[in-house]
């Protein structure tokens, strides 16, 4: 059967869904819905449509097996390890994050993930989003040693760019082995952030728009037809914001405190297609507030019927994180983390991909990031 609300097609079968192919996945799962792909239904007796030289797959075949793409470049103690991304001394984003993370899901319920390291990205993945003019004046500000600051919050170190390039390339790789049926979706740890990156402007500790890149790679070298990136960090995602606001095929989703930094994502700020929704909360916004802005949003999602989800994952909306205002806990990501699935369940196949925004309180980072990735382990729909 369709599990999709959005199909009304309940009563029809689905035939042989381990024999559909590459190319036509998401769209093979529903003969109703597949109206405009009807020419490739014999995908489903396991034939190859002619729009993929790299065969078949099922998301079935993927069960559910959860990726873990984490940054070992630069391992060791002190301020660089796990990345070689040198923040000063005090700041907030800083290598013990992703330390706290690696420890969070090194016990033993965690030891059925699939754990790879990321490689970088190539210039060409970044150049999806940013002009070759702003890498280039990324490159020139990296220091050759100690760390230069590109605004009041956004520092570069000698070892930055690379540890960005390994972030795009984090995302990506996940991004892959999720459309390629290899998992059924992935969390990837990685620094610096990239949210707040704008098309010409790092700044919120973000270097490059890693989600964003993600989605654009999505669509335009996996040929999907509709992404959609949900962002529930503290702050607005307004890089992404930035980066989707004339891509009519990306529907872009934030949840954020307001006011605060950088002081975007007002509900009439749409996009020009009416494709971004800004779920704004008030100061002192808990989980039941949370639960009512995003019940309401994914339904939206529902409808759109994207075939990748893509998570930007901050976890600074919890109630001990220094820099936002919000009292979420462990228990509201875990709630997120569930709805999240159970919409990617029935509209694509549980593909989700995550990816580490904000989150400073060490041990609220560890703690909730352990709830969201066992959320993601669970099976959906």
């Amino acid at each position: 059967m369709c599990r999709s609300p959005a199909c009304g097609a309940s009563s029809r079968p689905i035939r042989a869904s381990r024999a559909i192919c590459r190319r036509c996945a998401a769209r093979a799962t529903c003969w109703r819905r597949n109206e405009r792909h009807r020419n490739d239904r014999r995908n489903a007796g396991g034939r190859r449509c002619g729009r993929s030289a790299r065969g078949y797959f099922s998301n079935e075949e993927a069960g559910v097996s959860t990726l873990f793409i984490s940054d070992a470049a630069g391992g060791g103690a002190g301020p660089g390890a796990g990345s070689g991304h040198v923040t000063p001394p005090g700041h907030p984003e800083r290598a013990e994050r992703l330390q706290a993370i690696e420890a969070a899901l090194a016990v033993p319920a965690f030891a059925a993930l699939i754990r790879r390291e990321a490689v970088p990205a190539d210039d060409r993945e970044v150049l999806r989003c940013h002009p070759a003019a702003y890498l280039d004046a990324l490159r020139r500000a990296v220091p050759a040693e100690g760390w230069a600051a590109l605004d009041a919050d956004t520092f570069v170190s000698p070892g930055s760019l690379g540890a960005a390039l390994r972030a795009v390339g984090g995302v990506n790789a996940a991004v892959d082995a999720v459309l390629a049926g290899e998992v059924r979706n992935g969390f990837v740890a990685m620094r610096p952030p990239g949210h707040h990156a704008e098309a010409t402007r790092a700044m919120g500790f973000c270097l490059f728009g890693t989600v964003a890149i993600a989605a654009k790679r999505a669509l335009d070298h996996h040929r999907l037809r509709r992404v959609a990136v949900l962002d529930f960090d503290v702050h607005h995602g307004n890089g992404t914001q930035d980066l989707m606001w004339d891509e009519d095929r990306v529907l872009f989703v934030s949840s954020h405190q307001m006011p605060l930094y950088p002081g975007s994502g007002a509900v009439e700020e749409r996009g020009a297609h009416g494709q971004i929704l800004n779920l704004p909360l008030v100061p002192g916004s808990g989980g039941a507030e949370m639960r009512v802005a995003w019940a309401g949003a994914l339904a939206r999602v529902a409808d759109f019927a994207p075939e990748l989800i893509l998570l930007s994952a901050g976890f600074d909306a919890h109630r001990d994180d220094p820099l936002g205002g919000l009292v979420w806990d462990e228990g509201d990501y875990a709630w997120l983390t569930g709805a999240i699935g159970a919409v990617a369940g029935s509209v694509c196949g549980g593909r989700v991909v995550s990816s580490l925004e904000g989150g400073y309180d060490l041990a609220a980072l560890a703690g909730s990031v352990a709830a969201h990735v066992r959320g993601l382990m669970e099976e959906r729909g």
